[in-house]
This record gives C-alpha cells, structure tokens and sequence, in this order.
C-alpha cells in the first residue's frame, strides 16, 4: 500500500518542476547598462566675417537713426500731451495731443525695418546651420531694447490722455 501512495505523491511532485530555459536571465541586458543622455558636442566658434560686420554695423546706424528721430518726435509731442492731460476729451488740445501720438506711431515704426533685417540675418545664419555670431546678437538685443523702449514710451504718454 505504501508503493501506491507513493505514486500520486511523485506524480504531484513532478508537476512543479519547469525547465529552466523558458524563462529569460534577470541579469542587466547590454542596452540596459547604456547611457540615454545626450552626447556632449563641442560649442561651435563663429569665424570672423567682415561682410557681416559691415551689415550690422550699417543696421546699427539704422537703430541709432530710429531713435534719435523718436527721440526728437518725443521731445515734440511730450508738451502737447502734457497740455492736453488736463484738457477735455474731443477739445482742440486733446485733438492736437491725438495726432501727435500717431505722428509719433509712424515715427517709431522706422525702427521695426531694422530690427526685422537683423532679425533675419539671425534666422539666415541658423538656418544654415552656421554657430551664433556674437556681434549680430548684440545688436539684435540692443535693437530690441529699444524698440520696446519705444513703445514703452508711446504706451505712457497716451495714458497721459485717458
């Protein structure tokens, strides 16, 4: 009787038994131990261009043409604005104040051509995959600088009127 409880028993046993090649290894596969970060390259140097130098340089004078004309715009409109600050709404000053902001819009707007020049000077270069140029960058800030100073400007003296 034993032999026979033996039998069940072993046939049981042997149910629990797999193979060990159906399972894969949980040892670190080789893609695993690589790294995923981005490869470090070497910061391209802009050569020097002369034939760039002398664009900038030339649209440089352009900005500073812009601004001493808006300047010299502002110096105008400023005391009509000011007048016109404590004057009614519709009245012959605040009319006056009104046509001197827009001449002072138009003024401001020989800025943008400029601006926009060097601007595509920068997307021309990146496009063409050539590094940053650090004289063109300096004058696209500069020139974006006072654009908005510009407009900054425009913005207070017609809060003046409202």
């Amino acid at each position: 009787m034993n032999r026979t409880a033996i039998f069940p028993v072993l046939l049981l046993l042997s149910a629990c038994v797999a193979p060990a090649s159906d399972y894969p290894s949980l040892l670190p596969r080789p893609i695993e131990s690589g790294s995923f970060a981005e490869p470090v390259r070497a910061t391209a140097v802009a050569t020097p261009d002369a034939a760039l130098d002398a664009r900038v340089a030339t649209l440089s004078d352009r900005v500073a043409q812009a601004a001493r004309a808006f300047d010299a715009a502002v110096a105008q409109a400023r005391p009509a604005v000011n007048a016109a600050a404590r004057s009614a709404e519709g009245s012959d000053a605040w009319l006056g104040a009104q046509v001197r902001l827009a001449q002072l819009d138009v003024t401001r707007a020989e800025i943008d051509a400029p601006v926009a020049d060097l601007e595509q000077l920068t997307i021309d270069r990146a496009a063409e995959g050539q590094p940053p140029y650090p004289a063109l960058d300096a004058a696209l800030d500069r020139a974006k600088t006072a654009a908005a100073a510009q407009r900054a400007t425009i913005t207070a003296l017609s809060a003046t009127l409202r």
